[in-house]
């Protein structure tokens, strides 16, 4: 049985047999002529930099509530070049990707994940959240997969592998499978649970839309690959199904989601705050944009911004993966206005363009399908079709519930050397930080951590932004019940200090499922 999946520039035929499953991927063929690869690799790439640009004066300045029709967003001709020269930290989320672009690059697609973790670890570039939580880790010798696991990275839920995940998609065209596994292995330094899912899926859709031009079936097929017991693939199945009870009205699926899916239990900066960069409602507002755009490359840029939240990088995704179905060359000019001005520009912290990047994006592309089993045919290739397959299943923060934020702004240093805070439950986190006044040279300064007068760990805190520990101290395991928390100041210079800014209680009683109205 034959099927024709129209594109805009050619036709890609996939040849399936009726017997085809999961198991018996090897029957599908598609062939995809080599100009429209390149195409669609530029289209996927510069979509990333268009849908990050057009969201970028709005990131993280709407929280909990979307961006009003009457705000106007600015889009013209300069707005690229204006990013590029003067905030070029706006695109993060694409010379993350270019790290491991970049290792795959000098050391091929077998580099070991040492590697990648390594080069993201001592690169020059601040990170936030889960990422600078994983820096921390690798450069004190935690390495992945351990890096990302909620246990040692109290953000391993955020969205930072979902940000950073295009090029695994992009180099994996209607190679779902093979994209997952770099994902398996690059997005467990960060991540883990939902966090690593948001990379997966994201990177899912990116492969899918090298093959099909219809975004419902990309955006349901990809979720094939995320386990149906995970949040996150409840949560983007929710919106599904609201898209297909309302799909004319954005907001009403946007309204949904903030009433089921919006309750942060992870990441320190979120619990109990207007405030969230969890992956599944970041990637639900991927989905509103892509579902209700329909297609409409200005309308599903447009939809993912307006959601709020993380407000750049959503729309980037979107942006991204609806350019990789339609093409470079079909991106409206309107959104391809002031392009030109910026693809022979490095990225800020690599040596890499836009133009470059196209280039070794489809050499890794090419590289990925023969080692697949696909091959070249005069002026095309032919892509084994891989049917996606369900992932392993993985739950952070499994078993415990926030139960309290306590605001604490205490400051221990050389001369307040001590403080102690009594807890009920099992676990906790001590937001806080590490600084220095006065000019004063950065330094590791160090406190002891006590639980119960036992003495735990030496906790060593960088005032050096680059290299910093994003929380004091947390702990998941204790048995339910009260503890005291101690933190003894051991080696804090004059001029400097470890500020305790929080601490979020953890308990194994869900205080929800307690509530009755």
């Amino acid at each position: 049985m034959k099927y024709i999946l129209k594109t805009a520039t050619t036709c890609l035929i996939l040849t399936a047999l009726l017997s085809c499953n999961a198991s018996n991927p090897g029957k599908n063929k598609i062939i995809i002529s080599k100009s429209e690869l390149l195409d669609k690799i530029k289209g996927g790439w510069a979509g990333q930099v268009i849908g990050c640009t057009y969201g970028g004066p709005t990131e993280f300045r709407w929280n909990d509530t979307m961006i009003d029709d009457s705000v106007t967003i600015p889009w013209d001709d300069t707005r690229m070049l204006w990013y590029y020269e003067n905030v070029p930290g706006l695109y993060d989320d694409v010379y993350m990707d270019l790290t491991f672009v970049n290792i795959f690059e000098k050391y091929g697609l077998d580099a070991p994940d040492s590697l990648h973790a390594l080069a993201f670890a001592h690169a020059e570039y601040p990170l936030w959240h889960a990422n600078q939580a994983a820096r921390y880790n690798i450069l004190n010798g935690i390495m992945p997969p351990a890096s990302g696991h909620w246990k040692n990275n109290p953000h391993a839920d955020d969205i930072d592998f979902q940000i950073e995940a295009d090029f695994a998609g992009l180099m994996s065209p209607g190679m779902v499978n093979s994209a997952t596994a770099i994902c398996d292995r690059i997005g467990h330094i960060m991540n883990y649970g939902d966090g690593l899912y948001g990379g997966v899926y994201v990177a899912a859709m990116y492969s899918l839309a090298f093959i099909y031009d219809d975004i419902e079936f990309i955006v349901e097929e990809a979720l094939k690959t995320i386990p149906a017991e995970s949040e996150f693939y409840q949560c983007i199945a929710d919106i599904i199904k609201w898209y297909k009870n309302n799909p004319n009205d954005w907001k009403s699926a946007w309204f949904e989601a903030q009433k089921k899916w919006t309750h942060d239990k992870g990441c320190p900066d979120g619990v109990f705050e207007p405030f969230n960069i969890d992956a599944k409602i970041n990637a639900a507002y991927i989905v509103i944009g892509l579902l209700y755009g329909k297609g409409d490359y200005g309308a599903t840029i447009d939809i993912s911004t307006r959601c709020g939240y993380d407000s750049d990088c959503n729309p980037a995704n979107a942006a991204g993966i609806l350019g990789t179905m339609i093409g470079y060359s079909n991106i409206p000019d309107y959104w391809r206005q002031g392009l030109e001005k910026v693809e022979s520009m490095n990225f800020q912290y690599t040596d890499m363009s836009l133009n470059k990047v196209y280039d070794i994006g489809f050499r890794h592309a090419v590289e990925m399908i023969k080692r697949n089993g696909g091959t070249e045919k005069d002026n095309s290739y032919i892509i084994k079709y891989q049917i996606p397959q369900t992932g392993t299943l993985e739950v952070g923060f499994e078993g415990i519930y926030p139960t309290e934020r306590r605001n604490l702004n205490d400051r221990l240093t050389g001369q307040t050397k001590e403080f102690a805070y009594e807890i009920e439950g099992c676990g906790f986190v001590l937001s806080g930080y590490a600084a220095v006044q006065d000019n004063q040279k950065d330094e590791i300064l160090e406190a002891d951590l006590y639980i119960d007068n036992n003495f735990i760990e030496t906790i060593k805190m960088p005032t050096q932004s680059l290299i910093r520990k994003l929380e004091v101290a947390w702990n998941y395991d204790l048995p339910e019940g009260k503890h005291t928390i101690k933190l003894k100041a051991k080696n804090i210079l004059e001029n400097h200090y470890i500020l305790l800014r929080d601490i979020i209680v953890y308990s194994e009683k869900n205080p929800g499922k307690q509530l009755s109205f």
